[in-house]
Order: structure tokens, then C-alpha cells, then sequence
């Protein structure tokens, strides 16, 4: 219906005169205006085009200019080759100098008689070119090639360069003549032009230059695209070409920001077009509304007598209907006059007889005729309007609730009257009082609710065992200040032994201890000190006070004092400790930020405090500070090495004692750091192992180390045995041996080397199990650093490993203590007695391998014969036999 209505009213607005004369003349103006507007942006396209083409023509031919200059510049050498083709490196050194410089963007020059590059300027940084044979280079040969089967100067690129950019190449084929006047080919001169320099002396680079430039070709790139952005070729560019001796480049080019769609001159052209169509649509669009005016105000004029009698009849209708009672009252004459609803209101009987003001005053309820009375009279004193509500008595001893209203007025005779209204309001005066009634059991639950609600947010504040703050609270203070003061300092505690005291006792003891510790905390502080419990067992202080590392360093120490004392439990004295980590604000630090990070600073002086022994206090520091980024930028860096395959082995050979003939080789983990370089394993284990990424390292270790021994089998190489470490928690594992699936190992050509600590005499089942199947698989067993652990000859006869090495703590000091000696004698003794074969390592001299010999050692590693390196270095060291000669 609405809907309706409105189109309607759209309908008669377009009808009308005014808007039709005003919408033809609107129209013609716009035509005329867009018709106006097309032809100006075709113009604006066509001049912005030859512009655009000015600009490329200047930029091709200082490209053209510079390239085929440069090429001049080397055919000049190519001449001089062709009549001197004996010529020396000092000699064309001293002709390709005038070449190269800032005159050209020549970057380097090759001669290479017969294809081999036996000439080169400058030589500095490019020894490792000459030499170089063209015809069995996969890279160079076809380009040189052809520069000598088409007898053309070839360009190339860009390519990138080793020394760094990107450059074009040029070849050109030299040819001489032999005595009989036949030419043939002497080889080629193949010159480096800078691309960079080449572009930015060409304007490329320009920031004058107001175009995107893209450069393709099928020179010397093939036709791809080399220089720019696709974007300016996918722009409708303007696109020149480049001739070059050896194939042409397309120039494409478009303004930087793109083609403007809007010319310079579009708001000058749409004022005019405004202008002139507000010269002939306003006087049409004036008088047309004065029209309109004018039947408006006629129809305004109609609608109103219409609305006058709507509304008198609603009124009508609505006395009749509300049941609302209408009286008068006559100031001059004390006349009161009762129409038919207000006679039923107060029980009247309705025979037409007049009503004094006595008969209404008898019908009000007594409890409320005084104020009734009073209302009535003061209304009529003042003159003002009367308001009242009361009560009314009926004959059949009915109660009704009366709301009367009504207003002191002069009729045209001058007399007084006070005309009004009375209506029942019995049910709304019912449905306020159980409204009122309502609201006072709901203002008693509200306040009932909100005393929950501030018993909830306390109980969500604090913590229910101790009544300390919680987590949730610490947080709070931390952000907005502890009493409206700034957090100054924080001691983040942790209970040592806490955990062994709940899985031994019971929750309940724990329950106990944490009660304990809470009191003594509480009787450690001050009053303006924050306490809060903000884990299972960690605990925190906050002070606003002015701190000192002494009061702090105090304050500590006392904790940890009081905390160390006995706790008596159920016939138990329990004991524990505290770590705590103190951490000082900064006093230029804002509330925030400072919050937050002397809770971070605090945990990492607490992590400092429990990995240094426990039961003491750390402060945090810059130089603590520094540790951790430093620990998170090496344990990033491991992350991203594993992905980038940065762990390789480096492998040190080992040597029969008696025959110095290479036995095996232990892979070693290096780390190829591609900033620091090859970084030993003291370095970066502690942190992966932190990371439990030492299996992956492991692996790759195993995998590169497989593969390499394929290599050394291919070249001819023998090498029996290798070994490699794997890590203590390896062996903790059940899925050890699973994860040696899809990985060939040829038996009994790898061991495992597994440190000494491992194997103490509490036989662990995994380890064992795991032990027996890497030998059904044919892997050996080592035992690494034996005699710096706790293994005993128990141990050994229960684990029975293939060879055991004696650490370097032990060979190292036999050339001077008789003492050492016999005892490395005696371990030698007892692995001959098991069947075991005995390594050395950390064999620094000769003399240490020649006692180390005839102490009955079978196999020596050290320094003194081999250091670690890498598997080409390796297989360079087995063929050369080097080690003979040091022996």
C-alpha cells in the first residue's frame, strides 16, 4: 500500500509542467555536455600518446646510441686482433684499458684464440675465466659457437653475473688470413656490457624520466621480457623498437601512474557546460515552481476543511466510545451539569434532574474527600488547571478509582466556567500498585544479585585456597598500578619440590604447603606490597616502594630462608625450596608497558635461577636479556638451517695403530651457517636440544652420511666403517627403529656411537631392546667418551658394544704421566678381555699414537693424523695418503 502511495506521488511530480519543461531542457544540456566531454578525452588521449612516444624516441636512442657505441668500441680490439693475432695479455691489457671506463659501460673483455680465453681485461677478479674452452662449455658454447658459424657478433643476455649485476654479452668471431690469403677463424672477443649502467646512462634510471618502461626482445633476450613490469605491457603502451646487429628490443612504454582518463582541462570544459545549462533550466525551473506553488496552496486550502470535519467527528466518536465522562461547572451560577458516562461513574440516577457540588462531594471516599475538596477548590481560586485522583463511593457500595482533569475558560458572555473529564482508572491504579510491588522485589533480588555478583568477582580475583590475588588480578595492577602507584619491582617465585610432595602425599599436602607458603610471604612483605598466586606452585610480589637491589636482594633471601625450614604434616616433615627471579622497572617506562614486561623479565630471571641450581634468587639483566634473544636468534636460525638442509657431516678419519691404513670415519654434525660458517656442534646442540630437534639433525646426519659413502664406493674409494652419534634421549624412544625405515644400510658398514652415560648399571628395557634390534639391522655399537661417565665392566658385558672409545681427557696427559698411561692400559685390557675393540681419540702427536700402539690400541683418531672435514676434502686426503708421510 505504501509502495503504492509513493509511486503516486512520483507519478503527479513528473506530470507536472514545471518538471517536464525543466527535464527537456536538462537533457539537451547533458547531451550537449557529454558530447563535449568525449571529444575533449579523445583529444587528451591523442596528446598524451605523442608525448609519451617523444619521450620512448629519446630514450631508444640513447639505448641504440650506447650499445652500438659500446660494440664499435670493441670491434676496434677485434681489428687489432685481426691484424696482430699474436697479440700478448700486456698488450691487450693496455688496448681493452682504453675500452673499458667510464667513457662505455664495458665491464670486461675476453680473447680467446683457438675458443680457449687465454686474454682477459681486467684481470683482477676474473683469474678464474681464463682458461675457460668454449666448445665444452654447456653454457657458453652454443652463443660462441655461432658467433663463429654466422661469422656475426652475437649479443646475449642479461645474464647474471658472478661478480655481482646483471650484463649483456657480446661475441665477436675473429678471423685471419694465412699466407694464401685464406681466412680462417682465429676464436672470438667476448666483451661484458653492465646492464645497470647501461640503463641508467640510456635515462632509464631517470627520476626525471616520467614513463614505466618495459624492455623485450628477440635478441638478446629472447624475446622475454628483461627490463620493467609486465604492467606497463598489459597498459595499451606506445612501443618503439631498439635495432641492434644482432636483433631489435621492443620498447614498451606507458606514463608512471598509467594513462590519465581524466584530461587537465575536464573541469574548465564541464564549468562552461554548467553555466550555460543553468542559464536556460533556471528561468524555467522559477517560473514553473511559482505554477506549482499556487495549485498547492489551493489544494492545502481544500484538505484542511476536509481534516476539520474528520476530526470533529472523531472527537464525537471517541467521547462516545472511551467512556469518558464530561462535566461543567458554573463559577457565577454554582451549576454543575453531568453528562450521561459521568452519572454511571458515580452511581447517579440518570432522570435528568440537576446535580449541586454537594451530591459529588458525598460520593467521594472519606479518606480522600480533603484532598479531593482542597484540589478542586484551589484550581478554582487560582484559575489554573485542575488535576486530581480519588475515589468514589457508588450506591451498590462500589469502589472506583477517578482520574479528573480540567480548565477554567470565559464563554462569550463573560461568565466562568471549569469544563472537564472524569474517567475510571480502577484496573490502572490496580496495575500500578502490583507494578510498585514488582519493583521492590526486584530492586531486593537486584541488590541481592549484586552482592553475588561483587562475591563472584572477588572469588574470580583471588584465589580460593590462599585468598591471594590471582592471575587475573596481577594483571589488572600490572596494567593500572598497585593503589594508584607504579609497579616498581617484581619477584616471580617458584616452589622447588613442590611437585614430588604432591605425587608422594596428596593433594591435600600440597593444599598445605601452598597455605604455608602464602603465610610466609605474607609475613615477608610490607603492607603497600601486592602478593598473588598466579600458578599451580609460582607466586608473585609486586612493591611500588622505591627499589634497591639490596632491600630486593633481602627480601629474597628471607623467603628463601624461611621457605627451607621444615613443614610438619601428618607425621611428615616436608621440605622445599624457592627460585625466585627479580625483575626492576625502568623509571621512564610507561604503566602498560612496563606492567607486562616485569612479569617477561622476572620469568626469564626465575628460568635463570632454576637452571643455576635452584633454591636461589636471580636479577634480571641486560646482559641475561641479551642471552635469551641471543638462545632465540640461534634457535631460529636452527629451525630455518633444517629446512634449508644447512647440517652436514664432516668426517675425521680413523687409522689402524699398527698399519696407519684408514679403518673408518666418524661423521661429525657442522652447522654451514650462512653468515657465521661452519660452526661446531658446542655451538648450537644445547639449543637444539631445547628445540627437540636433535633427531632431525641426527637423520640428516645419517641420510648425508649413506649417501656420501655411495659417492666414495663410485670413485673407487675404500672406506670400511662409518660411525655416527646419536643422542642419549634416542634410545629413551620405542619408535627409534621405525624411524630408520625407508633408509638402505648396507651391514656391518655403519655403528652408532652412543655416549658412555647412557649405560648405567640400572638396566633400562627400551634401551636395550632398541640396542638389540639396530644390531638385527647390522648396525655396530660404540660406546663415545668412555671413562667420563658412570658405565662399569657390567654394564659393558650387558650392552657387549662393538668398540668403546676412550675419551681425549684420558689419552691426552699418557706422553708425560706414567699413571695415565696404565690406566688407559687397563681399560685397552678389559675391552681385549671382552672381545671389544678399543679406540683413542683426541690423538694429538705422534707420540701419542706411538704408545697409544704398543699399549695394544686398535684404532687411533686425533689431530696428530686427520682433523675433521669435508667428504671431497676426504676423498682427496685417502688418495693423496698424506697421513704416511707425518707418520
Amino acid at each position: 500500500m505504501r509502495l503504492t502511495v509513493t509511486r503516486l506521488h512520483h507519478c503527479n511530480f513528473l506530470r507536472r509542467p514545471s518538471v517536464l519543461a525543466a527535464g527537456i531542457a536538462l537533457a539537451v544540456t547533458l547531451a550537449a555536455g557529454i558530447f563535449a566531454e568525449n571529444q575533449n578525452r579523445i583529444l587528451n588521449d591523442q596528446s598524451a600518446r605523442a608525448k609519451v612516444s617523444e619521450q620512448l624516441g629519446l630514450v631508444r636512442a640513447k639505448l641504440e646510441g650506447n650499445i652500438n657505441s659500446n660494440i664499435q668500441l670493441v670491434r676496434g680490439l677485434v681489428a687489432v686482433i685481426e691484424s696482430q693475432p699474436d697479440i700478448d695479455q700486456p698488450y691487450f691489457s693496455r688496448i681493452a684499458a682504453g675500452l673499458v671506463g667510464n667513457h662505455s659501460q664495458l665491464r670486461n673483455i675476453a680473447g680467446a684464440p683457438d675458443m680457449v680465453v687465454r686474454l682477459m681485461y681486467p684481470l683482477e677478479g676474473n683469474e678464474r675465466a681464463i682458461g675457460l674452452d668454449y666448445r665444452t662449455n654447456e653454457r657458453q658454447r652454443k652463443a660462441a659457437m655461432e658467433a663463429i658459424e654466422t661469422k656475426e657478433m652475437v649479443l646475449t643476455g642479461p645474464v647474471d653475473l658472478v661478480q655481482g649485476g646483471q650484463g649483456f654479452i657480446s661475441r665477436f668471431p675473429v678471423f685471419i688470413a694465412d699466407g694464401n690469403g685464406q681466412r680462417h677463424a682465429w676464436g672470438i672477443v667476448s666483451a661484458v656490457i653492465d646492464a645497470h649502467r647501461l640503463y641508467a646512462e640510456s635515462g632509464l634510471f631517470s627520476a626525471d624520466l616520467p614513463l614505466d618502461v618495459s624492455i623485450s626482445g628477440d635478441g638478446a633476450a629472447g624475446g622475454a621480457l628483461f627490463f620493467g613490469t609486465p604492467a606497463a605491457l598489459d597498459n595499451d603502451p606506445v612501443i618503439t623498437e631498439v635495432s641492434l646487429p644482432s636483433g631489435n628490443w621492443k620498447l614498451s612504454a606507458v606514463p608512471k601512474g598509467g594513462w590519465s582518463d581524466t584530461p587537465d582541462n575536464v573541469w574548465r570544459i564541464r564549468l562552461v557546460i554548467l553555466f550555460g545549462g543553468l542559464l536556460v533550466i533556471l528561468p524555467i525551473s522559477i517560473a514553473g515552481h511559482l505554477y506549482d506553488q499556487r495549485r498547492v496552496n489551493v489544494r492545502e486550502l481544500n484538505r484542511r476543511q476536509i481534516e476539520m470535519e474528520k476530526l470533529s467527528h472523531r472527537l464525537k466518536l471517541a467521547l462516545t466510545t472511551s467512556k469518558i465522562g464530561v462535566w461543567e461547572y458554573g463559577l457565577d451560577t454554582s451549576e454543575l451539569t453531568w453528562d450521561e458516562r459521568m452519572r454511571e461513574l458515580y452511581g447517579a440516577p440518570n432522570d435528568g434532574a440537576r446535580l449541586g457540588v454537594e451530591y459529588w462531594s458525598l460520593a467521594l471516599h472519606p479518606d480522600d474527600r480533603e484532598q479531593a475538596e482542597e484540589e478542586f477548590n484551589r484550581a478554582i481560586l487560582t484559575g489554573g488547571a485542575y488535576l486530581s485522583e480519588f475515589r468514589v463511593l457508588t450506591g451498590d457500595g462500589t469502589t472506583r478509582w477517578i482520574r479528573a482533569i480540567g480548565a477554567t475558560h470565559h464563554d462569550l458572555d463573560g461568565r466562568r466556567y471549569v469544563v472537564g473529564v472524569n474517567w475510571d482508572v480502577s484496573a490502572d491504579i490496580e496495575l500500578k500498585t502490583g507494578l510498585l510491588a514488582s519493583k521492590q522485589n526486584a530492586e531486593l533480588r537486584n541488590r541481592e544479585l549484586e552482592e553475588a555478583r561483587a562475591q563472584m568477582e572477588r572469588n574470580s580475583l583471588h584465589d580460593s585456597l590462599t585468598g591471594l590475588p590471582n592471575r587475573r588480578f596481577l594483571d589488572e595492577r600490572l596494567l593500572k598500578g598497585h593503589a594508584g602507584r607504579k609497579v616498581t619491582a617484581l619477584l616471580h617465585i617458584d616452589l622447588d619440590r613442590f611437585k614430588q610432595i604432591n605425587d608422594t602425599l596428596g593433594h591435600a599436602a600440597g593444599d598445605a604447603m601452598l597455605i604455608h607458603a602464602a603465610n610466609i610471604l605474607k609475613a615477608s612483605t610490607r603492607a603497600g606490597d601486592f602478593i598473588a598466586r598466579i600458578g599451580g606452585d609460582e607466586f608473585v610480589i609486586a612493591t611500588t616502594s622505591q627499589p634497591s637491589e639490596e632491600r630486593l636482594s633481602a627480601l629474597a633471601g628471607r623467603i628463601i630462608v624461611q621457605m627451607r625450614q621444615p613443614v610438619p604434616y601428618e607425621n611428615h616433615e616436608c621440605r622445599f625450596g624457592v627460585s625466585i627471579g627479580i625483575a626492576i622497572a625502568n623509571a621512564d617506562e610507561g604503566e602498560e608497558d612496563c606492567g607486562k614486561r616485569l612479569l617477561i623479565d622476572a620469568d626469564i630471571a626465575l628460568y635463570r635461577a632454576k637452571s643455576s641450581g635452584r633454591n636461589r634468587f636471580e636479577f634480571f639483566t641486560a646482559s641475561l636479556k641479551a642471552e635469551i634473544i641471543r638462545n632465540k636468534r640461534v634457535a631460529d636460525d636452527i629451525l630455518n638451517g633444517l629446512e634449508r638442509k644447512e647440517f652436514r657431516p664432516y668426517f675425521q678419519p680413523q687409522f689402524d695403530a699398527r698399519t696407519l691404513d684408514i679403518v673408518g670415519v666418524e661423521a661429525l654434525a657442522r652447522w654451514d651457517h650462512p653468515t657465521e660458517g661452519i660452526l661446531t656442534p658446542d655451538v648450537f646442540l644445547k639449543t637444539a636440544g631445547e628445540l627437540n630437534v636433535v633427531p632431525l639433525i641426527d637423520r640428516s646426519i645419517l641420510e648425508q652420511t649413506l649417501w656420501q659413502s655411495t659417492r666414495w664406493k663410485a670413485a673407487g674409494l675404500s672406506i670400511p666403517k662409518m660411525s655416527v652419534n646419536v643422542s642419549a634421549g634416542r634410545l629413551y624412544e620405542t619408535d627409534l627403529i621405525d624411524s630408520l625405515d625407508g633408509i638402505e644400510i648396507e651391514r656391518g658398514t655403519l655403528s652408532f656411537e652412543l655416549l658412555e652415560s647412557i649405560f648405567l648399571d640400572e638396566k633400562n628395557e627400551t634401551i636395550v631392546a632398541n640396542i638389540e634390534r639396530l644390531r638385527a639391522l647390522g648396525i655396530e655399537i660404540e660406546i663415545d667418551d668412555f671413562g667420563t661417565g658412570f658405565a662399569s665392566i657390567v654394564s659393558l658385558i650387558q650392552v657387549r658394544p662393538d668398540r668403546l672409545k676412550i675419551d681425549r681427557q684420558l689419552i691426552s696427559p699418557i706422553v708425560r704421566s706414567e699413571s695415565r698411561r696404565r690406566l688407559v692400559a687397563s681399560i685397552i685390557e678389559i675391552g681385549q678381555s671382552l672381545g671389544i675393540k678399543v679406540i683413542a681419540e683426541g690423538v694429538e702427536t705422534m707420540n701419542h699414537a706411538v704408545i697409544l700402539r704398543d699399549l695394544g690400541c686398535d684404532t687411533l683418531q686425533g689431530y696428530a693424523l686427520a682433523r675433521p672435514m669435508s667428504s671431497e676434502d676426504l676423498m682427496t686426503f685417502v688418495r693423496d695418503e698424506n697421513w704416511r708421510q707425518v707418520a
